[in-house]
C-alpha cells in the first residue's frame, strides 16, 4: 500500500501546474459567459438597425436569460451523474454553436432562437466552472481561486461595454458573437488536454425528466413575470396573474416530484444544511442588489450628472474595482486562515451602508461623492460574491457539488431578475409621478429612460424636472435595495463557522463537501 502513496506524492508540482492551467481555462470560460450579454447589449441599437424587429428587441435578452436560468440546475445535476468534464465541454460547444448561429442570423426571429441556444450552453458554463473548481481544489485553497473568479467578473463588467462598442463600430455587430469563438476554442482545448478528474461511474438511475420539466416551467414563468410585469403588461393583468399561478403550481409540483425521484434535479436534502440555505438567501439578495445597481447607476450619472453614455462602462469603475480588489483579498485571507464567517457579515453590512448612501444622492451630488458610495457597495459585493459559493459547496457532500453550485447560481440569477423588475418598476413609477407633478401636462407620460440626445433637446424647466425625477426614482430604488440587503445581513449572522480544511477527511455534517488536494490523488480523465 506504500507504493501508490509514493507514486501519488511524486507529481505534486506538475499537478499543481496543471491545476493552474485548468484554472486559467476556467477563468477564460467565466469571462466568456460574463462578457456575452454585456458586449451584445452595446450592439443592440446597431442590430435593430440592420435586422429590424424593434418590437421584439427585449426577447434577444429574455430568450438568453430564460434558457440560462432554466438549464442551470439541469447542467449541475448531469455533471454530478455523468462526470463534469464531458458535460462541461458539451456546454462550451453548445454555447459556441449558438454564438456562430447568432452571428449568422438574418432576421430578429432567428437571432432570438439562436440566442436561446447560446443561453442553453451558457447555463452550463458558470456551473461547470464552480463545480470543477470544487472538485480540483480543497476548501482551504478554494477561497483564493474563487476570489480570482470574482475578479474576472468585475473585469468583464468593466470591459464588456467598451469592447462591445469597439467591435460594433469597427467590425460590425456580428463580431459581437463571433468574438466568442477564439476564446471558447482556447478554453475548449485547454480543458480537453489538461483537466483530469477521478473517473465517475455512469449513473444507473434515469434523469429526472419530470422534475426538470416542472422546474423549467416554474423558472420560465418567474422570469417572464419579472421581465414583463409593469412593462409589457400591468402587474394586475390576467397574463401576469396566469404566469404567477403557473409558476407557483409548477414549483409546488417540482418539490413533490423531487421527494420521490431516484436522482432529483435538485436534491432537497441539501437544504437541510443551515449554511447552504443561508448562502442561498444571501446569494439571492446579492444578485437582487448588484444587477439593480448596474442598471440604475449609469442612468443616474447620465441623466442627472451629465455623463456621456459612451462612457457607461467606466462610470461603474469605483464599484467594480473595489469589488475585484476585495474579492482577491478575501480569497487570500480565507485560504490563509481557513475561516470565512466574518466575510458575509462585513460584506452584507457594507452592502447595506453603500445602498443607503446611494439612496441619499440628489441633483447636487458630485461624481466624486457618488464614486465613493459606489466603492463602498462594491467592497460589500466583493466580500459576498464568491464566499457564498465557497460556503455552499463546503456544506454538501462531494456527490452533490454540481447541484449545490447550480442551485447557488440559480438563486443569484433569480435574485437579479427580481431586483431589476422590482427596483425598475418603483423607479419608473416614481419618475413618471414626479414628472407629472413638476413638469406639468407636457411631461406627463414621458419615458423614465431618455437618452442623452433626447434629454438635451428638452426645455430647461422640463429637463430640470426630469433630473429631479430621476434622482427621486434612484432614491426609492436604492432604498428598497438597502432594505433587501438587511435580510442578507441577518442571514449572515446565523452562518455556522466551520474552518475550511485542506484534507479529504470531513468532520461533521457541514464538512461533507471537502475534497482532497489535487496532488493527493492519481486522477484519471473523465
Amino acid at each position: 500500500m506504500a507504493e501508490p502513496k509514493k507514486a501519488a506524492a511524486g507529481p505534486a508540482e506538475p499537478q499543481a501546474r496543471s491545476v493552474r492551467v485548468v484554472v486559467l481555462a476556467l477563468m477564460i470560460t467565466m469571462l466568456l459567459a460574463m462578457l456575452d450579454n454585456l458586449i451584445v447589449g452595446t450592439a443592440m441599437p446597431t442590430i435593430v438597425g440592420d435586422l429590424g424587429g424593434l418590437e421584439h428587441l427585449s426577447w434577444v435578452v429574455t430568450a438568453y436569460t430564460l434558457a440560462t436560468a432554466a438549464s442551470t440546475p439541469i447542467w449541475g445535476k448531469l455533471g454530478d451523474m455523468y462526470g463534469r468534464k464531458g458535460i462541461f465541454l458539451t456546454s462550451i460547444v453548445i454555447f459556441l454553436i449558438g454564438s456562430v448561429l447568432s452571428g449568422m442570423a438574418q432576421d430578429m426571429g432567428q437571432l432570438i432562437g439562436f440566442r436561446a441556444v447560446q443561453g442553453l450552453g451558457a447555463g452550463g458554463l458558470m456551473v461547470g466552472v464552480m463545480a470543477i473548481l470544487g472538485d480540483l481544489v480543497p476548501p482551504r485553497e478554494r477561497g483564493k481561486y474563487q476570489g480570482m473568479m470574482a475578479g474576472v467578473m468585475a473585469i468583464a463588467m468593466i470591459g464588456g461595454p467598451l469592447v462591445g462598442g469597439t467591435i460594433t463600430d469597427h467590425l460590425g455587430w456580428r463580431w459581437s458573437f463571433y468574438i466568442n469563438i477564439p476564446l471558447g476554442a482556447l478554453a475548449l482545448a485547454m480543458v480537453t488536454v489538461v483537466l483530469h478528474l477521478p473517473r465517475k461511474e455512469r449513473a444507473k438511475s434515469k434523469v429526472d425528466y419530470l422534475g426538470a420539466a416542472l422546474l423549467t416551467v416554474g423558472i420560465t414563468a418567474i422570469v417572464l413575470v419579472t421581465t414583463w410585469g409593469g412593462t409589457e403588461y400591468a402587474w394586475g393583468s390576467s397574463v401576469i396573474m396566469e404566469l404567477v399561478a403557473l409558476g407557483v403550481a409548477s414549483l409546488v409540483g417540482f418539490v413533490f416530484v423531487e421527494t420521490k425521484a431516484a436522482e432529483p434535479v435538485i436534491p432537497l436534502h441539501i437544504f437541510r444544511s443551515l449554511n447552504f440555505t443561508l448562502m442561498s438567501v444571501v446569494g439571492f439578495m446579492a444578485g437582487f442588489v448588484m444587477f439593480g445597481a448596474v442598471l440604475f447607476l449609469p442612468l443616474f450619472q447620465q441623466s442627472v450628472q451629465g455623463a456621456s453614455a459612451t462612457n457607461s462602462g467606466l462610470l461603474l469603475l469605483p464599484m467594480l474595482l473595489s469589488m475585484m480588489v476585495v474579492s482577491l483579498i478575501a480569497g487570500r485571507v480565507t485560504t490563509g486562515t481557513g475561516k470565512y464567517k466574518i466575510f458575509p457579515i462585513i460584506g452584507s453590512s457594507l452592502m447595506v451602508v453603500g445602498l443607503f448612501l446611494l439612496a441619499s444622492m440628489d441633483t447636487g451630488t458630485t461624481r466624486l461623492t457618488s464614486g465613493v458610495y459606489m466603492a463602498v457597495l462594491g467592497a460589500g459585493m466583493g466580500f459576498l460574491m464568491q464566499i457564498t459559493m465557497l460556503v455552499a459547496q463546503n456544506s454538501v457532500e462531494l456527490k452533490d457539488m454540481g447541484v449545490a453550485s447550480s442551485a447557488t447560481t440559480l438563486f443569484r440569477t433569480l435574485g437579479s431578475s427580481f431586483g431589476v423588475a422590482i427596483m425598475g418598476a418603483l423607479f419608473t413609477g416614481r419618475v413618471q409621478d414626479e414628472m407629472a407633478e413638476r413638469g406639468g401636462a407636457a411631461a406627463t407620460g414621458m419615458s423614465a429612460q431618455l437618452d442623452a440626445a433626447s434629454l438635451a433637446k428638452l426645455p430647461d424647466p422640463i429637463r430640470e424636472a426630469y433630473e429631479f425625477a430621476v434622482a427621486s426614482g434612484t432614491h426609492i430604488a436604492f432604498l428598497v435595495g438597502g432594505s433587501v440587503a438587511v435580510i442578507a445581513l441577518v442571514a449572515s449572522l446565523f452562518v455556522k463557522e466551520v474552518p475550511l480544511r485542506g484534507t479529504a477527511k470531513p468532520q461533521g455534517p457541514e464538512a461533507e463537501g471537502t475534497v482532497p488536494p489535487v496532488a493527493a490523488t492519481a486522477p484519471q480523465a473523465v
